[in-house]
């Protein structure tokens, strides 16, 4: 299988996201390290655990999913958000339980689908993971996330034309330019139209960040390997 980052969705909120100050936060975890989850609400609870995810403070961030699921075990997302830092930490199985679960309490939730669908291509298990694509596409045709992952596993099933397809309908939602040209480029590397593929990761180097200090570390390290594979490229 070929090097790449496929995209989760997590990161979600029950409600709305809404601007929280960093005293709340820095409020909230010191509730938190006093042993007073209880005291701490669903959003600012939330919130933490999310936080904790992104700093890859795992363990943390599964401690505080599994309070909210304690308080709300009808809560599909919080499940799903679960998954995801479960497959991240490497509890692979364990994750695959909780986007069963979301998707059993919410078979709506197109985020369940799409993760579901990278744990899947994770293990080689691709017409599942088509599958789980094709269903979280159903649910939100606009889901560009869906639409990068399917190509990718489609490239990595040797179906180029069709991947190129699937990524040039993901640039029409104006998300992730960066990853899309990254993901086309090494399409068009791997079939053999290497103009094409040198064009599109020097575009996709001008759009992803350049420091792992920026917010998008999955962008960060996907730049990595694109200079990586513009050097295989031009090494030719």
């Amino acid at each position: 299988m070929n090097s790449h980052f496929f995209l989760a969705s997590g990161n979600e909120q029950h409600h709305p996201k809404k601007s929280v100050a960093r005293t709340t936060v820095n409020a909230c975890s010191q509730e938190i390290n006093d042993n007073k989850k209880s005291a701490v609400g669903d959003s600012d609870l939330r919130t933490y655990a999310l936080k904790s995810a992104q700093e890859g403070d795992y363990r943390e961030a599964i401690a505080l999913f599994s309070q909210l699921i304690h308080r709300h075990p009808e809560h599909a997302i919080d499940y799903n958000n679960r998954g995801l830092v479960y497959f991240q930490f490497g509890e692979r199985q364990k994750a695959l339980t909780d986007y069963n679960t979301a998707i059993e309490l919410n078979p709506n939730l197109a985020s369940a689908y799409n993760n579901r669908a990278n744990y899947y291509a994770a293990c080689g298990e691709m017409e599942a993971a088509i599958n789980d694509y094709d269903n979280a596409l159903d649910l939100n045709p606009s889901y560009t996330r869906a639409w990068i992952n399917r190509a990718i596993t489609l490239r990595d099933l040797g179906q180029y034309d069709e991947a190129v397809d699937n990524l040039e309908v993901a640039l029409l939602f104006e998300q992730f330019e960066g990853h899309i040209l990254a993901e086309r480029g090494r399409t068009h590397h791997l079939s053999g139209d290497w103009n094409y593929a040198q064009a599109d990761y020097r575009r996709a180097l001008a759009l992803l960040p350049l420091s792992h200090k920026h917010n998008d570390g999955a962008g960060f390290r996907l730049r990595l390997q694109v200079e990586n594979w513009l050097g295989e490229l031009l090494c030719s």
